[in-house]
């Protein structure tokens, strides 16, 4: 027989009587088992329901099944594709060891205050990127702006998981497909010869043909207006990336969690084995010289420091409502400062430390074909399907080396598209309650509406429409979404309020330079990049096509879509409002929970007279 006997203390009220039943604040609960099994064995154990599941309110919320889950996927989606293609030749373009002056000085008094502020903001208020705006309703605009961002972001970023797979598949195999001419897909520009292959731009590579040719089929397309039927193979492709995030999201945190544990410690341990490779190829120190020189001349560049700026704010992954949404699965009293500074720091370390695997080839590259290092140094997609394949195709071994390599680009992908899904999912079934009932079902419904759109990306001429996507997506608008989301809680919020409430969580307060930082200098930092984004502005191109007006038309609706709900979202607010304008104003910049003061005329922050 089992007994259990269930003991609840009873906690004080606001009002500072004893309540048992009250439901503001944790329950200590003593459970006491005994159990009679051939003869009488007692267990007693205490629970105690920790007071960080517990938000103030007394809403319970799903959290994260360990600490070690979170950490892990919020590792997962900040270190992405962009740590191993992009950081590095900007270190290595920019001044090589000088680019980290301007790279860690923005990364400490904007990249870490605004992971921080993030953190915080979802972990307090336990909703998605637009419920937490409940502190400043007539900014949940902005809440909407980053949704949208992230869905946006999905129609392409797994297009790329999808080419990461198709060269997977086309790794196991004798001979790889992109190490000689002899294929159908091939042209007659192709040539072998790579030691005059660098310097001459009328021949293509094998590797460069097989991306273009062989897995694109670009060359049966006449541009964007012109994009032809998906091709089958990337398509399905692309479909075995749908169905992986489907069932790592379906249930939430409590299968995603899980699913973090390979795809966010799996690149850590590639990284390493391709690093430890490719220091024994000859030329691999030159490279790894190149990358680390110190040119401090090149700081005098504003360009270096608009770039050192620029990688900040979309390698920390701000702005995508990530933060908020993973955080929002804390518990109450989750120390998120310490997992800001943790988090964070691991994103740049890793990207400093890719760039020694990546430049150890491309010295590799450099010696063997004899050019310049800059002939074979590259960002982007292209040194990742097209530079890395071929310094692996010369390896011994080849095949096992190509396996290595894009499993490791399938594991980050992975993980930061189940941060963006997840950044949707969360955002709308918070803010929709009825979803929470249906989950499976419209994390269903999500993945299958960006895989009907991610189909354009894989036409033969689907590389324009993911150009285009990735030009306009997630550029300016994600910038002038954190702007905004930094002027809702510095200036209207209010710094010392939301010290408040970190102070409510985690025990102490924010000391004054992160103060500092939320109220003056991110907003500023921010508000200069989202004028040098406009300024600096470039219309796409993909090599020598350059994409006909109606395609930046569509592409600045893309953007400026998102960008506009957060006006459209305060002007509806601000009509559906009671009262006179003072009123209406009052209403709309005060907590939810204090509306109550409005009603006798005390406004939190502003003296508002009718």
């Amino acid at each position: 027989s089992i007994l259990a006997t269930v003991i609840q203390t009873a906690e004080p009220t606001a009002g500072g009587t004893i309540s048992p039943s009250s439901p503001m604040g944790p329950k200590e609960v003593e459970l006491i088992l005994v159990k009679e099994q051939n003869g009488v064995q007692f267990t007693a154990s205490a629970l105690v329901t920790p007071t960080g599941q517990t938000h103030p309110s007394g809403e319970q919320r799903e959290t994260w099944g360990k600490k070690i889950d979170f950490l892990l996927s919020v590792i997962g989606f900040a270190v992405d594709l962009a740590n191993v293609w992009r950081f590095p030749y900007l270190c290595y373009k920019n001044g090589g060891g000088a680019f980290l002056v301007p790279y860690l000085l923005f990364m400490i008094i904007a990249g870490m205050p605004l992971f921080y502020m993030e953190l915080a903001l979802g972990q307090y208020n336990r909703e998605g990127a637009a419920g937490v705006w409940k502190i400043c309703p007539i900014f949940k605009g902005v809440g909407f702006t980053v949704i949208l961002i992230s869905l946006y972001v999905g129609f392409y970023y797994n297009v790329i998981i999808a080419w990461a797979l198709f060269y997977l598949f086309s790794s196991f195999s004798g001979e790889l497909p992109w190490v000689n001419c002899n294929n159908t897909w091939n042209s007659a520009n192709c040539s072998d010869l790579n030691a005059t292959l660098l310097n001459d731009s009328h021949k293509a590579t094998p590797a460069l043909e097989y991306f273009e040719r062989g897995v694109l089929h670009l060359q049966d397309s006449g541009g964007i207006d012109d994009l032809g039927l998906p091709r089958w193979q990337l398509t399905s492709c692309l479909a075995v990336v749908i169905v992986v995030l489907y069932f790592s999201l379906w249930k939430g945190v409590k299968t995603s969690g899980k699913v973090v544990w390979i795809t966010a410690t799996m690149p850590y341990v590639v990284l390493t084995v391709l690093l430890l490779r490719g220091v024994t190829l000859p030329g691999a120190i030159d490279g790894i010289k190149a990358y680390l020189s110190v040119d401090f001349l090149r700081l005098c560049d504003a360009q270096v420091w608009i770039e050192a700026a620029t990688q900040i704010c979309f390698s920390l992954g701000v702005g995508f409502g990530v933060l908020i949404a993973f955080s929002s699965y804390n518990k109450f009293s989750n120390n998120c400062y310490r997992d800001a500074i943790i988090t964070s720091s691991i994103n740049s370390l890793t990207s400093f430390f890719s760039g020694f695997v990546i430049f150890s080839f491309l010295g590799y590259m450099s010696q063997k074909h004899n050019v310049a290092l800059d002939k074979v140094a590259t960002d982007g997609p292209g040194l990742v399907f097209i530079i890395y394949p071929e310094a692996i195709a010369t390896l011994p071994g080849s095949s096992v080396w190509a396996v290595i390599f894009f499993i490791m680009l399938l594991t980050l992908g992975i993980d930061s598209a189940m941060g963006g899904m997840e950044s949707v999912i969360t955002g709308l079934i918070d803010e929709f309650k009825f979803l929470h009932r249906h989950r499976e079902l419209f994390t269903l419904f999500i993945v299958v509406s960006t895989f009907l759109i991610s189909l354009f990306c894989v036409t033969n001429g689907g590389i324009y429409v993911f150009t285009l996507l990735d030009h306009f997506a997630a550029g300016t608008s994600i910038l002038f979404g954190v702007l905004i989301e930094a002027i809702g809680i510095a200036w209207f919020y209010g710094v010392d309020r939301f010290s408040d409430d970190i102070q409510e969580m985690i025990g102490q307060r924010p000391g004054l330079y992160w103060r500092l930082c939320w109220k003056f200098v991110s907003p500023c930092f921010l508000l200069f990049m989202v004028v040098v984004s406009f300024a600096t502005f470039n219309p796409p191109k993909y090599g020598s096509y350059y994409f006909p007006m109606w395609a930046n038309m569509v592409g600045w609706c893309l953007s400026i879509s998102s960008m506009i709900m957060v006006p459209l979202y305060a002007i509806y607010k601000f009509c559906s409002l009671p009262g006179s304008f003072c009123a209406k104003l009052a209403y709309a910049i005060t907590p939810e929970t204090e509306h109550h003061m409005v009603e006798r005329g005390e406004v939190r922050q502003f003296t508002v007279k009718s």
